[in-house]
């Protein structure tokens, strides 16, 4: 499965649940920081960066996976500032996609 579709069956599963906004196709071809990504009340909470899962968690869950390996921290602009609540993960990554995502979601849902 590509990440493109592994990011797909992520958004199939979790675009039905209260809030949650799939992403829409970009209106230009400069894109903006998430506009392909999952938002709950307008809150990004997990999106595909280059062939990456992005998903924002509280930065201790954070630093417990890349402790294990299971993903780095999101550095956006590639110049070493990482985003310190954002997990990139790979996508060869053996961790479900899906749980992380759906766990990025209670997340900003405990944000309100």
């Amino acid at each position: 499965m590509t990440p493109t579709e592994r990011f797909s069956s992520v958004v199939s599963a979790l675009k039905g649940r209260p809030g949650v906004v799939p992403p829409v196709a970009p209106q230009s071809s400069r894109r903006r920081f998430g506009s392909n990504g999952l938002k709950l009340d307008g809150r990004l909470f997990a999106m595909l960066a280059g062939e990456r899962l992005v998903v924002k968690l509280p930065k201790r869950r954070v630093d417990e996976l890349v402790s294990s390996n299971d993903g780095v921290r999101y550095d956006p602009r590639h110049d070493g500032k990482v985003m310190k609540e954002w997990l990139s993960l790979g996508p060869d990554s053996a961790a479900s996609w899906l749980a992380l995502a759906e766990e990025a979601l209670d997340f900003a849902g405990s944000k309100t």
